[in-house]
């Protein structure tokens, strides 16, 4: 089988536009490992398939689930589910074909769309918060504030807040001269990676953009925070443990979605350079990319029995017409 290997195919180049190809970061260069990585993560990629289209069916189809926080969950779990598509089957082709080449236009639609989805995703778990918060701190209200149109134009919001960022770093960050080879140390395309290729000092400008997209992250999980706060509060008040229990099982699956999101991402990017390394970078990368998309759909309805009755009830009805 031909070999495209991390040293075999190593440029040296003086501009990106000689630049056809980047060179992802292998699993491992054993054979029978790499194998082992395909099956792993298409268990991980069916399941995310699996879990997160059952949940958009759902909602879909069971009349008693349009209201805005099943319409929030739905918009997530199209979020989950193009994200890790993103990612993982790439993954899982170059450990089939025993290769690490991804085209040049293939690695800038990746930066686009994981920065697209994940910034979307993070926007719209900012919006479920303030679903929460409404629902329990001002319950009587929630109807004005969370009409139909109200939750359209939010989720919308969301979607552009992410399309919008993943423009303009992927715009910025490939048009950089890149001149110190081709190779990224991992195992998708990832903008802290490029900018490791760049020569020249214009790559501060996308470094300046990340701490600016950085500001604006820190400014929905003070919101979030501060969402909780109010909510906890709240739920302490209610008199009755029915009525405590039901409005903690509404908020815990979005709040461990949330916090599973924030400190894999956290640690991704912010961790000190002394502990990084090529093979700890891999494993992290797959905690925030691989991980909360599989997770995602098992928290949510493990929590949640609304869910799980109307999934029960669409099941059988499959079941009966078959």
């Amino acid at each position: 089988m031909f070999k495209n290997g991390p040293h075999t195919h190593r440029q040296q180049m003086s501009n990106s536009s000689s630049i056809t190809q980047f060179l992802l970061l292998p699993f491992t260069d054993t054979r029978e490992l790499q194998l082992l990585h395909l099956w792993l993560f298409l268990g991980i990629y069916l399941a995310a398939l699996l879990g997160n289209g059952l949940i958009i069916t759902t909602i879909a189809w069971d009349q008693h689930l349009h209201t805005p926080m099943y319409f929030f969950l739905l918009n997530l779990a199209l979020l989950d589910l193009g994200s890790i598509s993103t990612t993982v089957p790439k993954s899982m082709a170059n450990s089939l074909w025993d290769s690490t080449v991804i085209s040049y236009a293939g690695c800038a639609a990746q930066v686009f769309f994981v920065f697209f989805l994940f910034g979307a995703e993070y926007s719209l778990l900012t919006v479920m918060s303030y679903d929460r918060y409404v629902a329990i701190c001002k319950p009587l209200h929630y109807g004005t504030l969370l009409g139909s149109r109200a939750c359209v134009h939010m989720a919308a919001a969301a979607w552009a807040t992410g399309f919008l960022h993943a423009l303009l770093h992927t715009a910025n960050t490939f048009s950089l001269p890149l001149c110190k080879g081709n190779a990224l140390d991992q195992f998708f395309c990832e903008i802290p990676q490029i900018l490791k290729l760049s020569c020249s000092h214009s790559y501060l400008r996308e470094l300046g953009l990340i701490v600016f997209s950085l500001l604006i992250g820190f400014g929905c999980f003070l919101f979030i925070v501060l969402s909780y706060v109010q909510i906890f509060r709240a739920v302490l008040r209610i008199p009755s443990e029915q009525g405590r229990h039901k409005a903690f099982s509404t908020c815990l699956p979005h709040l461990a979605v949330v916090s599973l999101f924030i400190s894999t991402s956290m640690f991704a990017y912010l961790k000190p350079p002394s502990i990084s390394s090529p093979s700890l970078d891999l494993v992290v990368s797959v905690l925030y990319s691989v991980v909360p998309p599989a997770v995602n759909p098992l928290i949510y309805s493990m929590r949640n029995q609304e869910l799980k009755d109307a999934l029960r009830k669409q099941m059988t009805g499959l079941f009966l017409k078959l």
